[in-house]
C-alpha cells in the first residue's frame, strides 16, 4: 500500500519502527538490526548504492536519514523503547516523581504521532531523493518473490535466528540478557550453521568502520565526564536560569540539554551524566516536576539524530556510506529544530490538557 513512492516507503519504515518500539528496549537493535537491512535492500533494488553521490541520493540517503530521525521519535514515545529511558525513570523517582509506563506513553502519544506524520514529509523537502515515485515496486516485489520460489534451508535458519533475536531483544530486560549479547549469540548461530562465513563478515567494511569510530567517540565522551567537564556545563546551565520565570527557565534548560549532545556519543551516557542535574535545576526554577521529568526524558531520545555519532542507530546508518559528515550535521540540525518545535508546542499543549502542567 505504501510502496509506490519514496515518501510512502519512509512512512512504511516509520510504522514498522513504531510497532516494534514498545517491545524493543534497544533502539540500536531495532534500527540497526531490523530496519536497516530492509532499507538497504529497498535502496539497492531501486539502483541506489553508496558508490557515488548521485546513486546514494536516488533513494538510500533519504530513507536512511529519515529513519534515523524517526527512530529518535519512537524511542521517545515509550519507556521501554530505549535503554536509557528506565535510567531517566529511576532518576526521576529519586526526586519523588513517578514515571510509570502508562504515564510516559500517554504523555508522548500526541506529540509523538504528530512528529511521525510531520518529519518524513519535512525530510522529503529538505533532503529529497531523486527517485520520487516507485509505481512498479509492489508488482515487481511480487514477481521477484514468485521467482525466488520456496525458502531454502539457510533462509529458514536466518528467519528463525531473526525471530529469536527479536524475542531476546523484547524480553532481554526480564531475562537479564543484554541486547549486544543477544546480537553476538545470533551471529554465532549464523556462523556455526554456515549461513554466514567469517569472510562474509570481514568484507562488511561499513560495520567495522562503525565499530572503530564509535568506540573512540564513546571513550572520548566518557573522559569528558570523568574530567568533570560535563558536570561543570550542567551546573553552569542550572545557575544561568536562576531568577527567570519557569517557562523561560525550562526553555533554556531544554535547549542546553538538547544541544550539549554534540559532545556525546550516546543517549544513555548523557542521561546518566546530566538528567538528574537538569531535572533538579528545573524543579528549583519552579517547573512542575512531572512536566520537567517527562520532557527531559523525551529530549534524551530526540537528541539521537543530531550527529552521525549521537546514538547507536546514527553510527550504524552513517557507517553505511550513504552520507557525508557535512550532510548529517546540516540535516540533523534541521530535523532537531522540527522535533523541538513539534514536541515543544504540541507536547506542552497535550500535557496541559492532561493536567501535568500545574
Amino acid at each position: 500500500a505504501l510502496g509506490k513512492s519514496s515518501l510512502g516507503l519512509s512512512y512504511g519504515m516509520a510504522i514498522t519502527d513504531l510497532v516494534l518500539a514498545p517491545a524493543t528496549p534497544s533502539n540500536t537493535a531495532r534500527a540497526g538490526g531490523v530496519i536497516y537491512p530492509i532499507i538497504r535492500s529497498l535502496s539497492e533494488v531501486n539502483g541506489s548504492t553508496n558508490e557515488t553521490p548521485e546513486s546514494r541520493r536516488k533513494l538510500g540517503s533519504f530513507l536512511l536519514m529519515t529513519e534515523a530521525q524517526v527512530n529518535t521519535i519512537t524511542s521517545a514515545m515509550f519507556l521501554t523503547a530505549m535503554a536509557g529511558n528506565p535510567l531517566a525513570q529511576k532518576f526521576a523517582h529519586d526526586r519523588g516523581v513517578n514515571l510509570d509506563w502508562g504515564t510516559w506513553a500517554l504523555a508522548a502519544l500526541v506529540p509523538g504521532v504528530v512528529a511521525l506524520i510531520v518529519l518524513p514529509w519535512i525530510m522529503s523537502k529538505i533532503y529529497p531523493p531523486t527517485i520520487k515515485k516507485t509505481p512498479d515496486a509492489p508488482q515487481h516485489a511480487r514477481e521477484e518473490l514468485h521467482e525466488m520460489g520456496p525458502m531454502s534451508a539457510k533462509e529458514w535458519i536466518m528467519l528463525c535466528t531473526f525471530v529469536l533475536l527479536l524475542i531476546l531483544w523484547v524480553t532481554g530486560t526480564t531475562l537479564g540478557i543484554d541486547a549486544t549479547s543477544a546480537a553476538f549469540f545470533g551471529i554465532g548461530i549464523l556462523l556455526v550453521t554456515k549461513v554466514l562465513t567469517w569472510k562474509d563478515m570481514a568484507k562488511n567494511s561499513s560495520a567495522w568502520s562503525t565499530l572503530i569510530f564509535f568506540a573512540v567517540l564513546v571513550g572520548m565522551a566518557d573522559h569528558l565526564k570523568k574530567l568533570k567537564v560535563v558536570d561543570w556545563i550542567g551546573q553552569q546551565a542550572a545557575h544561568s536560569v536562576s531568577g527567570m520565570a519557569w517557562p523561560l527557565a525550562f526553555t533554556v534548560l531544554i535547549l542546553a540539554y538538547f544541544f550539549i549532545h554534540y559532545m556525546f556519543a550516546s543517549n544513555t551516557a548523557q542521561i546518566v551524566a546530566l538528567y538528574a542535574v537538569f531535572l533538579g535545576a528545573a524543579v528549583a526554577a519552579g517547573v512542575p516536576a512531572l512536566f520537567a521529568a517527562l520532557f527531559l526524558g523525551f529530549a534524551g531520545n530526540l537528541i539521537g539524530g543530531i550527529t552521525h555519532y549521537a546514538s547507536g542507530p546514527a553510527g550504524v546508518y552513517y557507517g553505511s556510506g550513504y552520507f557525508s559528515v557535512g550532510e548529517w550535521f546540516k540535516v540533523g540540525f534541521m530535523a532537531a529544530i522540527v522535533n523541538l518545535v513539534v514536541w515543544g508546542v504540541v507536547g506542552t499543549l497535550w500535557l496541559s490538557v492532561l493536567g501535568f502542567v500545574r
